[in-house]
């Protein structure tokens, strides 16, 4: 049975949670994999690794917000009211099956999380993408996306390294007034569901859907170590963010 450990949700800033992130993606090069649920302690703003820094300017409302550049691809997100996850799995068969998407496998445990809570999720099929604006990722609906009444409220991104991934993605519980257009679960839904409850409800069905052992696990000192210089040195760097 793969063991994975599960560590403890969290809030910080946008440079500690990409930073925690990279740490989680540097052990399962190691051979230890992780996930973890986490928030982000003020409306923050996320640019996809290949995006150019401008693509945050097109509008008043994103410029004016705090920001990060990813290690993953993408396009634009705007972290407010949301549950964002991040998994990362060591290289090999075990972990990473060929041909099975884990995009497509972690989006199907989310649907039946989901569908525990009341909530109804559809996923974007082959053929069936659309682009309903330039910039944010969440206007991007591409295959694997989980919709609600058509509204995509579910997408994840990767970083891979040494055959080991990284992949994180975000549940958009609501709508931000940062992203007006972009509506969340509360009002497509008209369920007001907590961070708590889709986080007990996504763990329980990742469980269910793969068979691994899922257990609680802290930090070791020298990932919060590790954690916070590249916070400090790539993470909330200009060198890194401004760097297209």
């Amino acid at each position: 049975m793969n063991f994975v450990r599960f560590l403890p949700p969290e809030t910080a800033d946008g440079p500690t949670n990409m930073a925690a992130d990279e740490v989680m993606l540097e052990g399962a090069v190691a051979g230890t994999a992780s996930l973890r649920f986490y928030q982000w302690a003020i409306p923050t703003l996320s640019l996809g690794y290949f995006q150019p820094e401008s693509a945050r300017r097109a509008d008043p409302r994103l410029s004016a917000l705090p920001y990060v550049r990813r290690a993953s691809g993408g396009a634009t997100l705007v972290h407010h009211h949301e549950l964002t996850y991040a998994l990362a799995l060591p290289a090999g068969f075990k972990w990473q099956p060929k041909g099975a998407s884990w995009i497509c496998r972690m989006h199907d445990a989310i649907s039946a999380a989901l569908a525990s809570l009341g909530v109804a999720a559809m996923a974007v099929g082959c053929g069936d993408e659309r682009k309903l604006g330039e910039t944010l990722c969440f206007q991007h609906q591409t295959a694997g996306d989980l919709l609600v009444s058509g509204h995509k409220v579910v997408g994840s991104a990767q970083r891979k390294r040494r055959g080991a991934q990284m992949q994180h993605g975000a549940i958009l519980l609501a709508q931000s007034p940062h992203a007006p257009d972009l509506l969340g679960l509360a009002e497509l839904t008209e369920r007001k569901l907590t961070f708590e409850a889709v986080r007990v409800a996504v763990l329980r069905a990742v469980a269910a859907k793969t068979g691994w052992s899922v257990r609680e696990h802290k930090w070791t000192s020298a990932e919060r170590t590790r954690t916070r210089a590249l916070a400090a040195e790539k993470y909330g760097s200009a060198s890194w963010n401004e760097k297209r």
